[in-house]
């Protein structure tokens, strides 16, 4: 769970072939089975090719590199016959190649044989993506660690937005990642997050919010809390601390125990306390903050494997830092004394 787990994207960039990978080009040819006799054509391609994704097959169709007999087929819904003849040339696509190694930094707090805890800057994005297909962190894990490699989503369990810093874990073993999985499931994974909204905090300290959420019906690329009676989405809660306040803004802690997409955005604006520079969901940009004013600063949880109790925290960034001098906001790690 974390502030942006995407809900359903994995699956579209598990692609791991090495074709794909270095960029050359493979031709696979299959014969369609009489118990495929008038099956979709791109649940057919799934069924011949079962380690890509079907976005991945459907992009080789567009592309001209499925032949049906002799002939493109670029229909996803074209029926097929027994006995047809199909032709697949595995083209590279962004998406494919966007799993490939590259050289770059990575902040590591903690490592060992079985997992990391990096420290994630504002700036750089989790996992490739549509206009991101490199320089992410995905890709600085592969060109790290040789482990990686073998894990989907090179170890990645959970996500932060772009725009958020704060810390992560990383699985290095499929055995850690899939407990990692579980733990995140439970709820055994505490994460906390501290940011800056707008407006002066009112009333008591400490606030839980219940709020479902969803893709916003009327603004598909933002987040929302929904009436899930009317539309779709999934139950969200957010534990919220105020550590400090003053007429402009407020300092606030975030604990998740839920993890949506915006999670901490989307609840922080619907009690009407917008993240500062959160433009997308009715925030401002104040002198140099110019990222939404949010970072996850705690993490911790039980070692998979030793079953050692494992904390760490991770300093407020600059510009966050400059946000409260300017506001006149106080922080100080006493004000976080309570483990939440």
């Amino acid at each position: 769970m974390n502030e942006h787990d995407n809900d359903s994207d994995e699956s579209d960039h598990d692609i791991d072939h090495d074709a794909a990978a270095t960029g050359a080009a493979e031709v696979r040819e299959f014969v369609v089975a009489p118990a495929q006799h008038l099956i979709r054509l791109d649940k057919v391609l799934a069924d011949f090719v079962p380690e890509f994704s079907r976005s991945y097959l459907q992009q080789l169709q567009a592309a001209g590199a499925v032949e049906l007999n002799g002939r493109q087929a670029v229909k996803p819904a074209a029926k097929v016959a027994a006995g047809d003849r199909l032709r697949v040339e595995m083209r590279p696509t962004q998406q494919s190649q966007a799993f490939k190694a590259e050289n770059l930094p990575i902040d590591v707090v903690y490592e060992d044989e079985h997992l990391l805890v990096v420290h994630k800057p504002a700036g750089l994005v989790v996992h490739p993506a549509a206009g991101n297909w490199s320089g992410t962190l995905l890709n600085a894990l592969l060109g790290r660690d040789e482990q990686a490699r073998a894990l989907p989503r090179a170890g990645i369990v959970h996500r932060l937005d772009k725009d958020t810093s704060g810390l992560m874990v990383v699985a290095r073993s499929r055995q850690t990642m899939d407990a990692l999985v579980r733990m995140i499931a439970a709820r055994e994974v505490s994460r906390q997050y501290l940011a800056i909204a707008h407006r002066p905090w009112v009333g008591a300290r400490e606030r839980h919010v219940n709020a479902p959420m969803g893709r916003d019906p009327r603004n598909r690329l933002r987040m929302a809390v929904v009436d899930l009676d009317r539309n779709p989405g999934k139950t969200a809660q957010t534990d919220i601390s105020v550590l400090d306040s003053v007429d402009e803004g407020c300092l606030v802690r975030c604990t998740l125990h839920t993890g949506r997409t915006h999670q901490i955005r989307v609840h922080m604006a619907s009690i009407h306390h917008p993240l500062l520079a959160d433009v997308l969901y009715g925030g401002s940009v104040v002198g140099a903050m110019n990222r939404q004013a949010l970072h996850a600063f705690r993490l911790a949880f039980t070692h998979p494997v030793s079953g050692e109790e494992l904390v760490f925290h991770a300093a407020l960034p600059q510009d966050m830092q400059g946000a409260l001098d300017q506001w006149g906001l106080r922080y100080n790690a006493g004000m976080l004394s309570t483990p939440g």
